[in-house]
Formats: C-alpha cells, sequence, structure tokens
C-alpha cells in the first residue's frame, strides 16, 4: 500500500490567484521510477542518435506550436511578465533543441584521435557512451529552460532521464512531463517526480547514474556530498554575484540601459544578474544619471505591456530585505526604490539602486536574487579588476568599453566562467559556448560540444589489425634493452635521426 499523496497548492505570485494543485510523488516509489528508468535506458541506448534527434524535433515543433499557452504557464506559476517567458524560457529552449539536432550526431560521433608513433599500424578512436538515468534536479527562476535543456541533451545522448522540478513552480514542472508525454517518448525513458527537498533527496539517494543540478550553492553542496559518497558524477549549476565594469569610455547610455535590464530582468531572479556595478569614476555622477532615468521609465505589472514582474518565492523577498537592510544601516544610500519598510504587500518589489556601499557589506558578497543593484565607484583598471574578482562567485560578468583591447584584457583577468564585452548575460543564449561558473558557481560545463559529452563515458578505443603475431613491448624482454634506449634517444632528442630510429624498430620486430 502506498502513503496517501500529498498534494502542491499553486498560488500565482503575481496575483494570488489560486491555480491549482499537483500531487507529490511518494517518497517509497523511488525505487519504481529507477527501474523503469533503467528499463527504457536499455532500448533508448541503442537507438542511433540520429534516430534520438526525430524525437527532439518533434518536441521541438510541438512547443513552437503551443508557444502562447506554454508562456501562459511560465507567466501565471513564476510572476514574470509574459515577453520574459516568451524570450527568456521558451526562446532559449527551442534553440537548444534546434543546435543539439544540427550538431549532435557529428558530436557524439566516434572520434579519430591521433596515434603516437611507437604504435605504427594501430588506429585510435574515442566513442561516447551514454551514463544511464540521469536525475535531472531544476530550479523555479526559469523552470522551463533550465529543466528541458539538461533534459534534451542527456536524450540525445542516449540517457534516460528523471526530471525533478522546483515545487516552487509546479505547474511549470506539470507543463514539462505532459509535453513529454504528446510526444510519445518511449515508456520510461523521461519520467518527473513532483515535490519538494524530500523527494528530491530522495531521489539523489536513490544511486543515478548522473546528477545535473541547477539551484543554490548550499543545496549544491549537499547534493554533491551524497553523490559523492557513491561516486556519481555530477554538474552543478550555482549561484552567482556578476559583476559589471564600465568604464569611462564606454557608450555610456547604452551600458545605462544593459545595467537596467541585466539587473531587473526576471525581477532580478536570475544567476547571471548584474549584481554589482562598478563604475569609472571620472563619469560615474553622469553615469547615475542616466540610471535613474532608465529605472524611472520601467513599468511592473501582469499584462502584457509590463516590463518587471513579481517575485516567484516569498522567501527570496526576505533574503533581499536583510540585505538591504544591513547595507542601509551601515551607510548606503537609496537612489531608486523604497527602504524596505516601505514596500508594499504583495511579491512586487520596487526596482532598487543602491550607493554608498562598500565591497564587504552583504548586498555586495552574497547572491541577491532579487531587482537590487548596488553601485561602487572605481579608479583604475587593476581595483575594478579586484573588485569584480573580490567575491566567491564566478559565474558571468560584463566588461563594457569602446576600447576593444583593454576590454579584452580585462575580460581575460576576470575569474568567472564567461564574459560579455558590451552587453551582459547572453553567453547562456549562445548554445555553441560552454556554460558554466568558477569558483563557489559550481562544477563543470554544459551546452556546446561539452554539454552532450558529459552525458557520455568518453571510451578509449586502439584498434589492431591482428596481423602481426608479436608487438616490439611483448616478452620475451632478452636483448632488448638496448635497442629500446637506442630507439627511444634517437626519437625523443632534440634532433629526430629516422635513420638510426627506424633500425632499431626492425630490429625489435625481429626478436
Amino acid at each position: 500500500m502506498h502513503s496517501v499523496q500529498e498534494k502542491l497548492q499553486v498560488y500565482a505570485p503575481a496575483t494570488g490567484k489560486y491555480l491549482g494543485a499537483i500531487e507529490e510523488t511518494p517518497a517509497e516509489l523511488v525505487g519504481d521510477f529507477y527501474q523503469r528508468g533503467r528499463n527504457a535506458f536499455e532500448a533508448w541506448s541503442q537507438l542511433s542518435v540520429r534516430e534520438r534527434l526525430q524525437y527532439l524535433r518533434k518536441l521541438k515543433e510541438y512547443m513552437a506550436d503551443h508557444m502562447e499557452d506554454i508562456a501562459r504557464i511560465i507567466s501565471d506559476d513564476t510572476g514574470k511578465v509574459m515577453t520574459e517567458a516568451l524570450v527568456a524560457d521558451i526562446m532559449p529552449t527551442l534553440d537548444a533543441i534546434s543546435h543539439i539536432c544540427s550538431h549532435g550526431e557529428k558530436i557524439l560521433r566516434r572520434q579519430k584521435a591521433g596515434t603516437p608513433l611507437l604504435l605504427i599500424g594501430k588506429k585510435s578512436f574515442i566513442e561516447y557512451m551514454p551514463r544511464g538515468v540521469v536525475l535531472v534536479i531544476s530550479p523555479w527562476n526559469y523552470p522551463l529552460q533550465l529543466a528541458v535543456v539538461p533534459m534534451v541533451s542527456a536524450l540525445a545522448a542516449g540517457n534516460s532521464v528523471i526530471l525533478k522540478p522546483s515545487e516552487v513552480t509546479p505547474l511549470v514542472g506539470k507543463c514539462i512531463e505532459e509535453l513529454f508525454d504528446k510526444i510519445g517518448f518511449p515508456k520510461g525513458t523521461v519520467q518527473v517526480a513532483h515535490g519538494g527537498k524530500e523527494v528530491g533527496a530522495a531521489f539523489t539517494a536513490g544511486k543515478p547514474d548522473y546528477i545535473f543540478f541547477t539551484g543554490s550553492v548550499r543545496t549544491g553542496k549537499i547534493i554533491q556530498e551524497a553523490a559523492a559518497k557513491e561516486l556519481i558524477p555530477t554538474t552543478l549549476e550555482l549561484g552567482g554575484k556578476d559583476p559589471m565594469i564600465v568604464f569611462a569610455d564606454a557608450n555610456l547610455k547604452r551600458a545605462a540601459k544593459g545595467a537596467v535590464w541585466a539587473a531587473f530582468t526576471n525581477s532580478g531572479q536570475v544567476c547571471m544578474s548584474a549584481e554589482r556595478l562598478y563604475i569609472e569614476r571620472s563619469v560615474y555622477k553622469e553615469f547615475m544619471k542616466l540610471l535613474r532615468t532608465e529605472v524611472a521609465g520601467l513599468k511592473m505589472g501582469t499584462d502584457e505591456n509590463s516590463d518587471i514582474g513579481s517575485m516567484t518565492f516569498p522567501g527570496q523577498i526576505q533574503i533581499v530585505r536583510e540585505q538591504l537592510e544591513e547595507a542601509l544601516s551601515r551607510g548606503a544610500l537609496l537612489e531608486t526604490g523604497k527602504r524596505p519598510e516601505e514596500w508594499e504587500e504583495g511579491m512586487f518589489l520596487p526596482p532598487t539602486v543602491v550607493t554608498n556601499v562598500s565591497q564587504d557589506m552583504k548586498i555586495i558578497q552574497e547572491e541577491a536574487f532579487g531587482p537590487i543593484l548596488p553601485v561602487i565607484p572605481f579608479d583604475t583598471e587593476e581595483e575594478a579588476i579586484a573588485l569584480a574578482n573580490g567575491t566567491e562567485y564566478g559565474l558571468n560578468a560584463s566588461v563594457w568599453s569602446m576600447d576593444m583591447t583593454k576590454a579584452r584584457r580585462v575580460a581575460s583577468r576576470l575569474v568567472s566562467g564567461a564574459v560579455v564585452i558590451n552587453d551582459a548575460i547572453i553567453t547562456v543564449a549562445n548554445h555553441g559556448l560552454p556554460f558554466g561558473g568558477a569558483k563557489q558557481s559550481g562544477i563543470g560545463r554544459y551546452h556546446g560540444d561539452a554539454g552532450l559529452r558529459i552525458f557520455c563515458h568518453e571510451k578509449a578505443i586502439i584498434e589492431d589489425s591482428g596481423k602481426k603475431v608479436n608487438e616490439i613491448q611483448w616478452y620475451p624482454y632478452e636483448g632488448k634493452y638496448p635497442l629500446f634506449l637506442k630507439l627511444f634517444k634517437s626519437y625523443f632528442q632534440r634532433k629526430r635521426n629516422w635513420t638510426e630510429f627506424g633500425r632499431n624498430y626492425l630490429k625489435l620486430l625481429k626478436k
């Protein structure tokens, strides 16, 4: 007998409207999920990459046909505006599937590798062998993109997948489950488990063959610790506190517009938000005027013409509140927005720009995940680099300057998984580039070639025709040492002696 299933009650964060209920997955069913996944893997992994990609093409076509319906579900469940649901959640997902369908066969096919001269006559290859059952644990800020992209990557590579979507946005999780069901993926190839952290912990303990997690640093460390005990490989896409550096020679109007979008898109609930703004002091006052003007023009709301939607998770509001209160208590100044005690009831937070902050404040050192932007002036290039590198995070960064030599020089010195010059955030939208973080921002990369191959074991293969009776390094060793010595010296010394090499190689073949 299974226990009575609990239900996740769903309310729209922007309006408070009741949206429905989703049945949680009982923990005692974890074993059944993995058994179905392993059974499905046996058949799915034997399909050719081309055959697997046909399913992904159908998924992309279905999503494109039902784009507006999916956008509405995302908007209702997260509180983000419809434009962001479409542009930042659905479009990158479809683009990722297109990229995989275009390049997957080439990336995953057997690759020829070089063979060293001492292994004359042999051929070397790399094959990509799927791992098995992949557990994907996804977050609530981009609940479609950050679930489906690793899912389809794992599927293309030949794995079966179990998704545990965030309990904060369960309607999107249910939507994803229904999308894959409608396409008709083979039974057990894709499964979705609904519920909170207890469900996630139960599936992590269920010994998947790979774990792909996107979320907080704290939860990522818990998952990594559990995975390490069973030697389960992981990819961890964690938090960020991304710096934006604006030099005096930047296009300041563009940089101000870019800063406002990069800080406040999705109400600041982006791991790659511009969360720290460093402005060269000589243009600081001019830039702040431009910044205030841009923020003043933003529209908050729920209609399709709104710029900023609501927060998604109530607990995140308290984190933003505590950071802002600490900064204000230490002398920080509000340039836009309101003091926390003046915030209105509900899930909408005003876009807030804060100045007179110091590098050691929580507002600079800890991920905010809300519409809050601290600004610090700097005097030199070296100072800007030191400030930008001065946190435990390293996910993304941006450098703004019309001097491309300087911009590239600074970008190369930033400890970050990605850097954008004269724009922000957008590296995640290029599925030909690897995506991931440095320091506490995560382990591993996805997107690009690596984004498919991480879901595979790399298998090294060397082939020999089998026509020769013997190999030079096989037994017996009698009389071989001086010949090997001459052989290696003729090959590895500064001036290679091919005549001597060939003579000694032939002698060894006859031994």
